[in-house]
Formats: structure tokens, C-alpha cells, sequence
């Protein structure tokens, strides 16, 4: 059963969510999920990606939720969702929680664009075969993020490709050492590493703020699972209409996972490269980000399901 929960007004940064749910996944993970928006509006799901939260999608709640019902949810280990245990790490657990999502958030058989950044989009990778993804996926969006081969095809060591870059790189995305706290060489760093060459300040302070907030075992657990990334086949099971968005600077999943994913796709229905971009495209490029959601929402929900 899920569990709801009233949140206390506040701020408008990040968005105060209209309702709060527990999705109780199949091993047992409770799952923080955020309701946006008014009910019976056409639904959208928000996937964030490795090392981020809920917060991440602030732009895309903000835009969306003035006429979409917009759920939005931490991955386990991440913002509200509670650590997982050291065996509940995978895409197949990724896939339980999405599912777990969908059964809580959605009514039986209601359809939904489902959006995933960087992790979020190998979770639906992970999950398009699963039998409440056909139930409830209309649309996808896939948002910098890359199905296999992450390590070795980053660009963030800059080094030439082979075993020696690969080893680095490895070494480096998955560092136990704690990220402390935000400073001004954390932030150039992870400008570096994460986001275009000309990302605004405010841009990088925000994602270094929702990024070094990850506890520091969720991110080491994930970084290996990400760097034995194989979802190729999972790509082939996507079998809904699906966009890919990905910026052409990005160093975690250059852009070539993204035209990879394009021609592998079953229906792609359009590849946006965005022009000096990063990995945190929802972030650096907010309304091409919703901008995109709202037209899977417009062609591919029907008229009563994008009804208010």
C-alpha cells in the first residue's frame, strides 16, 4: 500500500510537491516519490540520474506542473530514498523501482511520458521490458545518458582512448573519497567533468549543491554498476516512441551515445543535440528539456488522457 504524506509549505526552490508517496519496491525499498500538479492532467515521469535527486528536475516540475500531473522520484541511495542494502544495486533493482513507481503513482492502465537523465535513462533502458512498462509508458524520453561502454568512451580524463584512460577513469568516477563541501574548485571541477564550457554560475553551484549532497556510499555502489553498464538489449526493448536530447559537450556520455542510441532505438522520434551542452542538460537547457517532454505529451497521449 502506498503511503501519503502531506509536505509542509515553503520555498519555491525546489518546488513543494502537491502530495508525497512511498513506492515499496520488490525487495523491500521504500521509494520517495513527489506528486506535482493538478490531478487527472496528463502525466509525465521524471527518472534523475547518478549522484542527483529530485531536485534536479526543479526546471522541468516548475514549466510542466502548471498542466501536467508530474511524479517525480529518488533513486535508491539518493535524496529522501533511503540507502539500499549492498546486494540491492542494479539495473534489475532500477527497473523494480520504476516499476514500484508506476503501480503507486498511476491509476491500472493510465499512460505517461516517462523521462530519464543520465541513470534515470538506463532505468528505463532496464525496464522497458517489464510487463508495468507496457502498461504504462506511452512515450520516452532518453536524456544524456548511454546504454554500455561508459567508461571507456568518457571523455572526461583527456587522454586517447584505450585500457590506460579506461583504468583512470574508472578510478576516478568511482572514488570513495568524500566530495565535502562546495567550494569554488569543486565547482570548476564539476563544470569540467559534468557541463558545458559556458554553463552559468548559478547553473554549476546548483548542480554541485544537489550532487555533492549524495551520500557518499550511493555513489561509489552505483559508479560500479554504471562502469558494467550493458544494456544494448535494453535499448531494443524500447519499444514506445522515444526522443533522445543529449548536449554536444558532454564528457560522461559524449554525444555519440546518443546518436547510438538513435539508430538502435525500435521508433525514435527525433535526436536533439544541443550545441555546447553538458551532461546536465535538464539543468543547462531547461525549456529544450520540457520544451521536448511536452510534445511526446501532445502526440503521443491521447485527447482524453492529455484532458485536465
Amino acid at each position: 500500500m502506498s503511503r501519503l504524506m502531506k509536505r509542509s509549505a515553503g520555498a519555491a526552490a525546489p518546488p513543494v510537491a502537491a502530495r508525497e508517496l512511498t513506492a515499496v519496491s520488490a525487495d523491500g525499498s521504500r521509494i520517495h516519490v513527489e506528486l506535482h500538479g493538478p490531478d487527472g492532467a496528463p502525466a509525465v515521469v521524471l527518472a534523475h540520474g547518478w549522484t542527483c535527486s529530485t531536485h534536479f528536475w526543479a526546471a522541468q516540475i516548475r514549466d510542466l506542473a502548471a498542466d501536467h500531473r508530474v511524479i517525480a522520484y529518488d533513486q535508491r541511495g539518493h535524496g529522501r530514498t533511503p540507502a539500499a542494502a549492498k546486494t540491492g544495486h542494479s539495473t534489475e533493482a532500477l527497473a523494480d523501482d520504476l516499476e514500484a513507481v508506476l503501480a503507486t503513482a498511476l491509476e491500472p492502465g493510465t499512460k505517461a511520458v516517462l523521462a530519464g537523465h543520465s541513470m534515470g535513462g538506463m532505468t528505463l533502458m532496464a525496464a522497458a521490458a517489464r510487463p508495468g512498462f507496457a502498461e504504462h509508458a506511452a512515450a520516452a524520453l532518453l536524456c544524456s545518458t548511454g546504454s554500455s561502454r561508459l567508461v571507456a568512451e568518457s571523455l572526461v580524463v583527456p587522454m586517447r582512448p584505450g585500457p590506460l584512460r579506461t583504468r583512470i577513469t574508472r578510478s576516478i568516477l568511482g572514488s570513495p573519497a568524500p566530495l565535502g563541501p562546495v567550494t569554488p574548485l569543486s565547482k570548476r571541477i564539476l563544470r569540467y567533468g559534468t557541463m558545458g564550457p559556458g554553463s552559468a554560475p548559478e547553473k554549476v553551484a546548483e548542480c554541485a549543491r544537489i550532487v555533492h549532497a549524495c551520500p557518499r556510499p550511493a555513489r561509489v555502489a552505483w559508479a560500479r554498476v554504471l562502469a558494467e553498464l550493458d544494456l544494448d538489449a535494453g535499448v531494443r526493448e524500447l519499444r514506445v516512441p522515444t526522443a533522445v536530447v543529449a548536449g554536444t559537450a558532454d564528457r560522461l556520455t559524449p554525444i555519440a551515445h546518443a546518436r547510438a542510441l538513435a539508430e538502435a532505438l525500435p521508433e525514435c522520434v527525433g535526436l536533439d543535440e544541443l550545441t555546447g551542452m553538458g551532461h546536465m542538460t535538464p539543468v543547462e537547457a531547461p525549456e529544450a528539456v520540457s520544451g521536448r517532454i511536452r510534445a511526446l505529451v501532445n502526440a503521443y497521449l491521447t485527447q482524453e488522457e492529455r484532458a485536465v
